[in-house]
C-alpha cells in the first residue's frame, strides 16, 4: 500500500513570512546633518559679505583719513522645488488581508515617504542642478549644492600630469588637504564634514596604511580598516558616506552653513475618487541655500 504524503494532501496551509524585507538604502546624511528654515515665497535672497585682505597699515603722524573704499554685499537668490509621489489602491487591495502589512494603503505610503526623501537628498548633492525658476509649463528646480560652492575652494582634480584637459582620477589625500587649506584661508573654521561616495570611503581608509602611520591594536582579536575620524593641520573631518553623492564629488562641508529651505512640509493629501479605487498624493515644496559659497569646498572630476 502506498504512504499518503505531503505531496498528496490538498489544502495545505501556506507558510509566508509576515515581514516584508526591503534593502533599498534610506539614508539621507546631506539633509540629516543641516538645519531647517522656512520661507514664504518661492524665490528666496540672502546676503553675502566679507573682509577686505590684510594689508600694509601704516600712516606718518598728523595723516589726513584716506578716502573710504567700501565693498557692497552680494545676494544670492535660490527657489523651492515640488517634490511628488502618488499612490493609487483598489478598495479591494485595502480589504484583502495580506502578509507584512495590516493596510496596503499605509504600507505604500510609508514606501513613497522614503523614496520621496531620497529624491531630495539627490537633488542636494546628487546632481549639478542651476536653478530654474519656473513657469506654468515648465518645474522649478533648486540650484544644488554642487551648484553653490565657490570655484576658489573648488578643486578639479587631473590625472593627465598636465599634458592638457582634465582626465578624471581616483581621490587622493592631497585632494582634501587642499581644499581644507583653501577653506581655512578663506575663513572658514568649521568644516566638521567630508563627504564622501562608497567606493571613496576605501581609499580614505587606505591613509591609515601611509608610510610613517601607526595603528594601536593592543592585544584586541579584531581588525579595524575604517576611518571615521580624519585630521588634517587644519582641523577635524568626520568622514560620512553618501549613497546619493554625486559619483565624481566630494565635500569638505560647514553643516552649519546650510539650509533647508521649507516652504511647504511633505503633506499627503487625499484626491478625488473617481472608481473603486483611492488616491493620495505626498507633496513637499523646498530648496536649499548656502550661506557663504566659500564656507564649503568640493573636489570634483574623480573616478
Amino acid at each position: 500500500m502506498a504512504t499518503y504524503t505531503t505531496y498528496d494532501q490538498v489544502g495545505l496551509a501556506e507558510d509566508v513570512d509576515d515581514v516584508i524585507t526591503n534593502l533599498s538604502p534610506t539614508s539621507t546624511p546631506f539633509i540629516s546633518t543641516i538645519g531647517q528654515e522656512a520661507t514664504k515665497a518661492r524665490v528666496y535672497e540672502w546676503q553675502e559679505d566679507a573682509l577686505a585682505d590684510p594689508a600694509d597699515n601704516a600712516k606718518v603722524e598728523g595723516a589726513d583719513p584716506a578716502d573710504a573704499s567700501l565693498a557692497p554685499t552680494v545676494m544670492r537668490t535660490n527657489t523651492v522645488q515640488i517634490f511628488e509621489k502618488t499612490i493609487k489602491v483598489s478598495e479591494t487591495a485595502d480589504a484583502v488581508q495580506a502578509h507584512g502589512r495590516a493596510k496596503e494603503s499605509s504600507y505604500q505610503a510609508a514606501k513613497k515617504g522614503k523614496e520621496i526623501k531620497r529624491d531630495l537628498e539627490r537633488a542636494c548633492v546628487g546632481v549639478v542642478q542651476a536653478a530654474v525658476t519656473g513657469d506654468s509649463a515648465t518645474a522649478r528646480r533648486f540650484a544644488s549644492a554642487l551648484s553653490q560652492i565657490g570655484a576658489a575652494v573648488t578643486r578639479t582634480v587631473d590625472g593627465d600630469a598636465g599634458t592638457g584637459g582634465n582626465q578624471a582620477r581616483a581621490l587622493q589625500e592631497a585632494d582634501i588637504l587642499a581644499v581644507h587649506q583653501a577653506l581655512y584661508e578663506k575663513g572658514s573654521e568649521d568644516v566638521t564634514t567630508l563627504m564622501i561616495k562608497p567606493a571613496d570611503s576605501l581609499i580614505v581608509s587606505g591613509f591609515a596604511a601611509a608610510s610613517g602611520r601607526t595603528r594601536d591594536m593592543a592585544q584586541q582579536k579584531k581588525v579595524v580598516n575604517a576611518v571615521d575620524l580624519y585630521i588634517s593641520p587644519f582641523g577635524e573631518l568626520k568622514v560620512v558616506i553618501n549613497r546619493q553623492l554625486k559619483s565624481t564629488d566630494a565635500l569638505l562641508i560647514d553643516p552649519g552653513m546650510w539650509k533647508l529651505m521649507k516652504l511647504r512640509g511633505w503633506k499627503m493629501t487625499p484626491l478625488a475618487k473617481t472608481g473603486d479605487s483611492n488616491r493620495w498624493m505626498l507633496v513637499g515644496e523646498y530648496g536649499l541655500k548656502h550661506r557663504n559659497q566659500e564656507a564649503t569646498g568640493r573636489i570634483t572630476n574623480l573616478t
